[in-house]
């Protein structure tokens, strides 16, 4: 699957979730490369620079998606295992 594809399979999840994403132009990106989850007034939003490229956007989503329950939506199998292995990496951090 492209980055291109991934990005937009994790942007159809967000949805699912009641997650926005916002692609902003970001006046200095940080060490993430750029976005990430945030909660504003109750809301979860997934912000990302628009200069970020697909790849990175993927990471972003990925990473954000990551903490949320997902198990409930049809995602493809790729899309699925990337968040697996993204849940196994932050788990292993934490120990």
């Amino acid at each position: 699957m492209k980055p291109e594809q991934l990005a937009e399979s994790l942007e159809t999840a967000a949805s699912q979730l009641g997650v926005k994403v916002r692609y902003e132009t970001l006046a200095a990106a940080g060490p993430t490369g750029g976005g990430g989850l945030c909660k504003v007034k109750g809301e979860w939003f997934i912000i990302i620079d628009r200069k970020t490229a697909a790849s990175e956007r993927v990471s972003i989503l990925g990473e954000a998606l990551a903490t949320m329950d997902t198990e409930h939506l049809y995602l493809p199998p790729k899309v699925r295992e990337m968040l697996a292995q993204k849940r196994a990496a932050a788990r292993k951090a934490l120990s």
